[in-house]
């Protein structure tokens, strides 16, 4: 469309990538709160899931942890396992970001605003 202009096609190319790739983000940001990672602590007798987003979605707690005495190590456990949760989510939605960034051809570790 623009031959002839010199670098008022590589423009338009570019134009085209940037709203190509603003769509794509989109999607996944969408995306981040259909995939489900889980977290763990006290070798997995505390469970917690949440979105890529960081959304907690739920725990599993093994009942052979519920001593009224032990009521802190519960709780820490709860907070343990939902804090793993939460770093593998951030770490999946950067890695889901740096796939799309990548395959766009734009540098695996470009940061983005959002």
């Amino acid at each position: 469309m623009f031959k002839g202009f010199g670098q008022m096609g590589d423009m338009a190319q570019m134009l085209k990538n940037a709203q190509e790739l603003q769509v794509k983000m989109t999607e996944l940001q969408e995306q981040m709160h259909t995939i489900i990672v889980e977290g763990s602590s006290g070798a997995g007798l505390v469970k917690a899931r949440c979105t890529a987003k960081g959304e907690l979605k739920g725990l599993d707690i093994d009942p052979s942890i519920f001593n009224p005495e032990e009521k802190e190590v519960v709780e820490d456990l709860i907070l343990a396992a939902i804090k793993d949760a939460q770093t593998k989510a951030a770490q999946r939605h950067q890695d889901e970001m740096n796939n799309l960034t990548e395959s766009m051809g734009l540098p695996r570790d470009i940061k983005f605003p959002f």
